[in-house]
Order: structure tokens, then sequence, then C-alpha cells
């Protein structure tokens, strides 16, 4: 049995969006504090960031930021901006919320750029992101795997953990 379509909106954060991203992701798991999207915002208000919140027929569903001055040294240095922070609840998984979002992410880093980057994890939790991604024609930046601030060198031990990440970029196609 498929589910009926649903009515996608997405929309920049609005201050009063704040209490709902919060009590939504209120999973410690989720690491996200209320002073997390504050931050956001007023990095949205600066131009540094954009995010970008999913309501799903009215339900919100999930969010993803665009980092236009990315922290990834390879990315910072060619100007290439990165999605970040896709997070979708899980009662909306496999329901296109990611899609969408990356979606209007990319239609807007390319208003902009020829580039777009974005970071994913590598261990199992990770895998239907690391499917999307590959599937939107985003492929590895050649450099090899990222932790905590340094890649990682042959023959280095690291924990597979959320801060275990491989860099990828998609071009803009003509």
């Amino acid at each position: 049995m498929t589910e009926k379509p649903m009515n996608i909106n997405i929309k920049m954060l609005e201050a009063q969006d704040i209490p709902l991203l919060t009590a939504a992701f209120e999973n410690p798991a989720w690491n996200a504090p209320a002073s997390l999207y504050e931050h956001y915002l007023a990095d949205q208000k600066r131009g540094e960031r954009t995010v970008l919140t999913a309501y799903a027929d009215g339900d919100f569903a999930g969010f993803v930021t665009i980092k236009w001055q990315s922290d990834y040294p390879p990315f910072a240095e060619k100007g290439i901006p990165e999605i970040n922070d896709l997070r979708v609840l899980p009662d909306f998984r496999r329901r296109r919320i990611a899609t969408a979002l990356v979606g209007e992410a990319e239609k807007r880093i390319f208003e902009r750029s020829s580039f777009s980057g974005i970071g994913v994890g590598l261990h199992a939790g990770y895998g239907a992101a690391q499917r999307m991604y590959i599937l939107r024609g985003y492929v590895p930046d050649g450099l090899g795997i990222f932790y905590k601030g340094q890649h990682v060198q042959p023959g280095q031990e690291v924990a597979v953990d959320d801060d275990l990440i491989l860099y990828l970029t998609k071009e803009l196609s003509d």
C-alpha cells in the first residue's frame, strides 16, 4: 500500500518557527536546543546561512540549511556553498521531504554558484542520505574522509561516529 502524495511547502525559517522546531527535535539524540535555531536565524539575517523549513500537509516535517561560507576548508577556499544539517522527522521519512528540501537548497545555491557541496556521515545511520546524494549527482570531492576538523591519513584510527564525514560536490549542469 502506498501513501497518498503529500503537499510539501518549503519556506525560510522565521522567529515564530523556533518553538515548533525545538519541540519537534527535543529528543536528546538530535541535540537541538532553541539556541541552535536562534543562531541559525541570526546567521540567516546576516546572509551567512539560509534555513529552509518543510511542511507536509501543513505539519512541520523537517529543515535544511545552506552555509554560504562553508566551514570545510576545501569548500571555503573554492567558495562552494554547503548544504548542511538536513533533518526530517521520523514520521515523514521516505516521503520525499528530504528530496524536496535538498532540491530547493540546490535551486538557491545554483542561482549563485556553479557548485553545491555537502558532507555526509559514513555510518549506517546516514545510509539513506548517502544514497540520495549519489542519486542526485553528488560525487566525492576526492580528498578522502574528514574527522573532527582534519583529513584522515592512511593508517590513522578514528571512531565511526557522526564526526566521520565524506564531502561531496555537485556541479551545475547545463
